[in-house]
């Protein structure tokens, strides 16, 4: 909701209300377990010295300087983003031709493409997800700067990238958002470290991988079916983890330490760009440390690993891995059958000696694309 009425003005009408945020101020307006977001009409350009509008480079670092409807309208970011209903006549006032735009189902930037880009970069990323998500094509101008402006996205605060990042992977849209992201050169910004990867191996491997990890997000949500958001993110880093690991095994360190000291350099790297909170961060280091503990399928320590508090995350992990030739399908069918055996035949399993083949079988077979008996939902 947009008003021409200050935030303290709706603070004071509103016992209820509660005002947010520095860079641009609103008002949030709680009713029980509902909040009712209320902006006021902003000016798009402010005269003489404003200590309300502070810009860095071109960019916007806080904006609260208020004017009229039709200077708000040309304040917004996209045209069928400027469209107000008007609750006394019930009518659409439009200023920019956002009506014309979204029946040509049009993303299209007000104003100069590039100076809107650098004044909030990460326009860009809701130019790809309003697209994605409404089914509308990016006007040419819009898109023409975006992968030449993309690295801007780097000057932006990690938390605020985190939260977008939430938005494109965790709507539904996963899959489409990811192609569009790589399109325009956003998701090298983002995620430089899997962009390189993707870019490297052969055979297109790891980015079947993350496609396919993608693609259940996206059934899960259509399915209304929760997400774990680490398993996600944990999917996104996971190439640059599996090739860091592999060179420090190589340099003769064993696959556990390698795997956490693999994850704790990628991790960290990453957090310059997305800041991951530590509810996502650390889920994320122990999935990963967990595949090699697959390997070892004799003694106790499959019953230990069984017991694990991330076993069914890893576990779904490694099916997935499994599923897109990186892991061997073997052994993702032990894990599939030890863990619904009854105790003896647990026990049979570990003291047979049928063991997962050995990581020089597994790499030659982990291009074959096998697919394992079991397709399980991805945690």
């Amino acid at each position: 909701m947009v008003t021409d009425a200050h935030p303290e003005d709706i603070r004071q009408v509103f016992r209820n209300c509660r005002l947010i945020g520095r860079r641009f101020r609103l008002a949030h307006i709680h009713f029980g377990q509902e909040i009712i977001e209320v902006a006021t009409f902003r000016a798009f350009q402010a005269e003489g010295s404003q200590p309300e509008r502070v810009l860095e480079n071109g960019r916007i670092l806080r904006d609260n300087v208020y004017g009229t409807i039709e200077e708000d309208a040309f304040r917004r970011d996209f045209s069928v983003n400027a469209l107000y209903y008007n609750i006394h006549d019930f009518s659409v006032v439009d200023f920019v031709g956002g009506m014309a735009d979204h029946r040509a189902s049009m993303m299209r930037l007000i104003g100069d493409p590039e100076k809107r880009y650098r004044e909030d970069p990460v326009r860009m990323l809701r130019a790809v997800r309003f697209a994605v998500r409404l089914g509308f094509k990016i006007h040419q101008d819009s898109a023409a700067p975006i992968p030449r402006l993309a690295n801007l996205l780097r000057e932006i605060p990690p938390a605020r990238l985190f939260d977008e990042i939430m938005k494109l992977m965790l709507a539904g849209y996963a899959v489409q958002n990811f192609e569009q992201l790589r399109h325009f050169g956003l998701f090298g910004a983002l995620f430089p470290d899997t962009e390189r990867s993707l870019s490297q191996e052969p055979q297109g491997f790891p980015l079947t991988f993350l496609a396919k990890a993608l693609e259940r997000t996206d059934e899960r949500i259509a399915n209304d079916q929760s997400v774990a958001p680490y398993f996600l993110f944990a999917a996104l880093l996971w190439e640059p983890v599996r090739a860091r690991a592999g060179r420090l095994i190589e340099g003769g360190e064993s696959a556990l330490l390698a795997y956490q000291d693999a994850g704790n350099e990628v991790i960290n790297r990453q957090l310059r760009l997305i800041a991951l909170p530590k509810s996502i961060g650390l889920p994320v280091r122990e999935l990963w440390a967990l595949q090699p503990r697959f390997d070892m399928t004799q003694g106790g320590r499959p019953f230990r690993l069984l017991g694990h508090p991330r076993f069914r995350a890893a576990y779904d992990f490694l099916i997935l891995r499994a599923e897109t030739g990186e892991a061997d399908p073997e052994l993702a069918d032990w894990w599939t059958r030890f863990q619904s055996a009854a105790e003896a035949e647990q026990k049979t399993m570990v003291r047979s000696g049928n063991r997962a083949p050995s990581s020089r079988n597994r790499t030659r077979k982990r291009r074959s694309r096998s697919k394992t008996t079991r397709t399980p939902p991805v945690a």
